[in-house]
């Protein structure tokens, strides 16, 4: 999850010695020593695979701990996971066969947490998810810190899962119920309940619940002031996303403040990249704030570093042409727009290695919005088409292609082709339902296009439907007076008015 974005790469998968999270969560105990085995050894060698196991032999309680070393060692030999699925199978039903009867055995919580992590590697995420929830269910967390230990990484991996299938609202319940049972564990103010509490604010940033988003990154900044040095790096981190929430929000002020003190704890920890990334963030909202010269220096210094540390056909140099490309648009430059739009689109159609689709994808979008504003919208199409089939084979990536297919959407119906437009919206829709996002006002604000191109196609009573669930999910998400919702007042009487109602 969230990650602010979900991983374009198949899950790596880290097979532990002791339960703990998976790989982008932080650990909400001391994990102990590991053990050697041949997955932390420089010589990687194939293991000896065993004759076939009979089912009767599973009963060996000697037998789970090999077959989840054997599942180990597969992995770490390089021979790839479908080896190592039938070994971790195994070793799970061994494990939940010689478990004693009414105490709970870590062994099959650990051994449940590598199965998963298996079957995400291989793609087959909906099997990884029954797995998690059988694992979350061993542990009693009353019995003390491993079993604590072992249900937050159930909880933590389960909601990674749910976010690489796009159900983000079921991805963010399993993180709260694994940020409780950290803090139950640990008390509220241990640091790296303040790496999972921001860990769950960039999760709700992505899901655009940016109040609660407010209140996690607030209560991370309290925790890490107690615990780390005056500008440190974990503070200008927490302070990136305050400024991120901030300027979601429309707090372009308090944005701007988060930034500077990030960038000046960045430039005590001599990061000059990040303060350059810094440098695009706080020249984005100087952008924001009609204060176009003091934005254009903020991205002309980005630039500088940018080309220096990483070359002139990095992404990130893209990035900021992008960023002066639509600077130099608003400000009715023209010529030097569409100049830094070719710049971008030079480097996004070479990239260099390690560019991943995800970055291309972004920087494609975000040129399309610049062709789109200068009233060249089968240009802004084409760029549109490019970015989705980038992003068409990634999990996780479902929310973003519904919300590029309802930008395509929008432009189909400008230049008059009705019948793109209502399939792109439709495709977009049951993206958003499926992904979990039929409560949000993006959503309502979706079906309520959709409805309008149906009216241009004569399907009056399909768009009086999609009218009818847009006007409930904006009431209750923006309230009766908010502009949309009396966009979809005025839509719907006007239908039900073609109607005969």
């Amino acid at each position: 999850m969230p990650g602010l974005v979900s991983d374009a790469q198949p899950l790596g998968i880290s097979v532990p010695d002791t339960p703990r999270q998976s790989q982008r969560t932080p650990s909400p105990l001391p994990k102990k020593p590991p053990s050697p085995s041949p997955s932390r050894s420089s010589k990687k060698k194939t293991p000896e695979t065993p004759p076939l196991l009979s089912d009767a032999s599973l009963d060996n309680p000697d037998l789970g701990p090999f077959l989840l070393k054997l599942a180990r060692d597969t992995i770490a030999s390089g021979d790839g996971p479908s080896k190592a699925l039938d070994f971790a199978i195994r070793a799970s039903k061994s494990f939940e066969r010689c478990a004693v009867e009414g105490e709970p055995s870590l062994d099959l919580a650990m051994s449940l947490h590598v199965l998963a992590a298996i079957y995400c590697s291989l793609g087959r995420f909906d099997e990884a998810v029954p797995v998690l929830e059988r694992a979350i269910q061993v542990p009693d967390v009353e019995r003390g810190a491993d079993h604590a230990l072992a249900a937050f990484s159930g909880y933590m991996q389960l909601g990674d899962t749910f976010s690489m299938l796009g159900q983000v609202d079921r991805s963010i319940s399993c993180y709260d119920q694994g940020l409780q049972i950290q803090i139950q564990a640990l008390g509220d103010s241990d640091p790296r309940v303040g790496e999972t509490c921001r860990y769950l604010a960039e999760a709700n940033v992505q899901a655009m619940q940016f109040d609660k988003a407010e209140d996690l990154c607030k209560k991370t900044l309290e925790i890490h002031r107690a615990h780390s040095e005056p500008a440190s790096l974990e503070e200008a981190a927490d302070r990136r996303l305050m400024a991120l929430i901030c300027e979601a929000k429309g707090d372009y002020e308090s944005a701007l403040e988060h930034l500077v003190l990030a960038s000046m704890a960045m430039i005590a920890n001599g990061q000059d990249n990040e303060v350059a990334s810094i440098d695009v963030s706080i020249g984005n909202i100087y952008m924001s704030l009609c204060r176009f010269d003091e934005a254009i220096f903020s991205y002309q210094k980005a630039l500088t570093v940018f080309k220096s540390a990483k070359g002139e056909n990095h992404p990130s140099v893209a990035s900021v042409f992008v960023r002066l490309a639509d600077l130099y648009h608003r400000t009715g430059k023209l010529r030097e727009s569409k100049s830094y739009c070719e710049n971008a689109l030079r480097i996004y159609s070479k990239p260099v290695p390690g560019t991943t689709a995800e970055e291309i994808a972004g920087g494609l979008t975000e040129i399309s919005a610049v062709f789109e504003s200068v009233d060249e919208p089968e240009e802004a199409l084409k760029l549109l088409n490019r970015a989705m089939k980038l992003l068409e084979d990634k999990p996780g990536q479902q929310s973003t292609i519904a919300g590029i297919e309802a930008r395509m959407g929008v432009m189909y119906y400008m230049i008059g082709r009705y019948e793109d437009s209502r399939n792109s919206f439709e495709s977009a829709v049951a993206k958003l339902r499926a992904s979990g996002e039929r409560k949000s006002a993006f959503f309502g604000v979706v079906l309520n296009q959709m409805g309008l191109a149906c009216v241009q196609l004569f399907k009056i009573d399909e768009a009086a439907e999609l009218f009818e669930e847009a006007r409930g999910i904006l009431e209750q998400e923006c309230g009766p007076c908010h502009q949309d919702t009396l966009g979809v007042y005025s839509n719907l009487a006007a239908t039900y008015d073609a109607m005969g109602r």
